[in-house]
């Protein structure tokens, strides 16, 4: 056989070709768009004088491996263990088809019957005993394996005094799906090794364990993992096959959630329901591969029961993308092919997203399992933090098991009601009103969570365009009753959750003055002016752009009508939407996404002090109403949830 001819183009020709090839390329990608940053006014005073969460600690820090002691594929935990572990029988809740399940033993020698326990353990040097932390990496291609890369969190924390472990699951990645089970399940063992290990005298960590402090802390699909583990803690059984028996009860205080999915697996068909411990999701505004916020829906249906330290936060960070939080994924959201489809030149440097990880996380474990309640303020506000964070921008959600909700916009379609007894919600002068699922940046899917939706434009019509107009409000009201109830005192705070739109309604329609009708005249003077012709000469029926901040005003009122003011900028900063533009190829996130900056919502967390300080004489513990005026400009949109008042620590 002749070997085949091969036609080769003249090197000019060729040139020319791959000219009009790079120019065709370039063409479909979009320029860099990066939305500007305000973080050196927003960052510029730090208040928190405690040391830096994020600084490596005063301990000495050891390192250990345990595992099966078998492992074909890890040498690590097969040569390098301190401890061996025994396997675990994973089949109830790790299902698979028999040709995935073939392939899969071929490669690990093992299948979901005999599962492994292993894990990377880095810990403080001394006799403790330290709080215990474990973190599990999600979905990943199960051959570049995923538990090395929280290598920088096992140091830090070490070094202050934890103990973390960085679970080993590779065997269940791939492709599988529906095992998020499996991996929230696989957790609870891991803490059943860790109390052998700290119960028993000669072994590695005898006695320097403190099981009644345990955090549980996932990444990606490992994000859903942990919140499936806090419910399972608490179970007494599978809720999927109740043969299955639990009977873990490990005192686990704290859950951390790292750009995770959500509803991958749903417990008896349900949404899984998890309450009562402390809990923080984090997510990056360049995610390419959860590309929405997914975890607030998890933090949306987490609830407190009852009193207690326990709190939530949610925190989202502009050009964070999924994979830098992991030193072995990095910048790859999407394989090799990220490439060539993610804007990967719009992300933060990789060093500073873990900077940022490490402040916001040795934050929370120090708050939650050390009782440092002076790092809470970097959830209340994150402003407090300053220069330890990052410079770019942060959209925080905080909420505690001391808050009392006045409003939640969810317990029925009446929109005037609030969320307990002596609540009543009155609109006044507002061109929207009205309450409904917050969407979330995946098309055609939600937060699961209800929020007022509030418009106003005050802007004069008819004949008299000079006269100031009585500015839109928004009122909620407190019978005498619940005022008394409350308790109110200057160390109480009110806490709002607001998101900004940059949509601006139309001017609002006058009230006639009837009493100068003139019958004989047209009394379209009294009408809201109809929106303005396209060039197509048809009314585009939406609502403009906004390009102004919707700031507005707080206006507290006690029993006597003495008020004071603040405006809602002094609790934080308020912007427009951020857009965030993740792919490379022009027009991909228009046509992928329904909006370029997802509604993500902003907690402000207002003291009751400092409106005693705007007016010495306001009575704050016979608080009759709070009032959000739209006096600051002239029309604009907000969405409005989570109304409460929390009491102090």
């Amino acid at each position: 056989m002749m070997p085949p001819r091969v036609f080769r183009l003249p090197t000019r020709l060729t040139t020319s070709v791959f000219a009009t090839l790079a120019l065709a390329l370039g063409a479909c990608a979009q320029p860099l768009t990066i939305a500007p940053s305000d973080a050196s006014t927003v960052l510029a005073k730090r208040s928190i004088t405690a040391p830096n969460p994020g600084e490596k600690g005063t301990h000495a820090v050891r390192f250990l491996y345990y595992g099966s002691g078998k492992d074909r594929r890890r040498p690590e935990y097969r040569d390098s263990i301190t401890y061996r572990t025994g396997t675990v029988d994973a089949s109830p809740y790790a299902r698979m088809e028999p040709a995935a399940a073939k392939s899969r033993k071929k490669y690990w020698g093992y299948d979901n019957t005999a599962f492994p326990l292993n894990a990377r353990v880095w810990y403080p040097e001394g006799t403790g005993p330290f709080p215990l932390v474990l973190v599990v990496h999600g979905n990943h291609d199960m051959t570049e394996y995923s538990d090395p890369g929280y290598q920088w969190l096992g140091e830090l924390l070490a070094s202050r005094g934890f103990i973390l472990a960085s679970i080993d699951e590779n065997f269940l990645n791939g492709g599988i799906r529906g095992e998020n089970d499996a991996r929230g399940w696989m957790l609870l063992k891991h803490l059943e090794v860790f109390r052998a290990l700290n119960d028993s005298a000669g072994k590695p960590l005898a006695g320097k364990v403190d099981m009644s402090r345990i955090a549980l802390m996932g990444h990606s699909r490992g994000g859903e993992a942990v919140a499936i583990a806090g419910a399972f803690n608490r179970l007494p059984a599978y809720p999927d096959d109740a043969t299955q028996r639990f009977n873990f009860n490990f005192n686990i205080k704290a859950l951390v959630a790292i750009a995770p999915v959500d509803g991958q697996y749903r417990p008896a068909e349900q949404p899984t329901p998890v309450h009562d411990y402390s809990y923080l999701v984090i997510h990056g505004s360049h995610d390419g591969d959860v590309s929405s916020f997914m975890g607030l829906t998890q933090y949306n249906r987490f609830r407190f029961t009852r009193p207690g330290p326990e709190f939530k936060s949610a925190i989202w960070m502009h050009r964070a993308n999924h994979g830098q939080w992991n030193t072995v994924w990095n910048d790859r959201d999407n394989g090799d092919y990220s490439v060539r489809a993610l804007q990967l030149k719009a992300l933060i440097d990789g060093e500073e997203q873990r900077r940022f990880g490490r402040v916001v996380i040795g934050g929370f474990l120090e708050a939650t399992l050390n009782g440092r309640d002076e790092y809470r303020m970097i959830f209340r506000d994150h402003r407090s933090a300053g220069d330890w964070l990052p410079p770019t921008m942060y959209l925080t959600r905080y909420a505690d098991a001391r808050t009392t909700m006045l409003a939640t916009f969810e317990e029925d379609v009446d929109v005037s009601s609030g969320s307990v007894p002596g609540v009543r919600l009155l609109g006044d002068s507002l061109s929207t009103w009205r309450e409904s699922d917050m969407p979330s940046r995946s098309r055609a899917a939600t937060f699961r969570s209800n929020a007022a939706t509030l418009g106003w434009n005050n802007t004069p019509v008819g004949k008299d365009t000079t006269a100031p107009r009585w500015p839109a409000r928004f009122t909620v009201s407190l019978s005498d009753s619940l005022s008394r109830a409350l308790s109110l005192t200057p160390q109480h705070a009110l806490l709002l959750t607001v998101g900004t739109t940059d949509q601006k309604p139309g001017p609002r329609r006058v009230p006639r003055d009837t009493s100068k009708r003139d019958s004989t005249k047209s009394d379209s003077a009294g009408k809201a002016t109809p929106p303005k012709p396209t060039a197509a000469g048809k009314s585009s029926g939406k609502p403009p752009k906004d390009t102004v901040p919707p700031d507005f005003t707080l206006e507290l009122e006690d029993a006597d009508g003495r008020v004071a003011r603040l405006p809602l900028s002094t609790f934080g900063a308020v912007r427009l939407p951020i857009e965030s533009y993740i792919y490379r190829r022009r027009g991909r996130d228009k046509s992928q996404f329904p909006t370029l900056a997802e509604p993500i919502m902003q907690t402000y967390v207002a003291p009751l002090a400092a409106f005693r300080e705007a007016n010495s004489a306001l009575d704050v513990t016979r608080l009759r109403a709070l009032r959000l005026v739209f006096d600051r400009k002239r029309a604009g949109t907000v969405q409005l949830d989570d109304i409460g008042v929390s009491r102090p620590q």
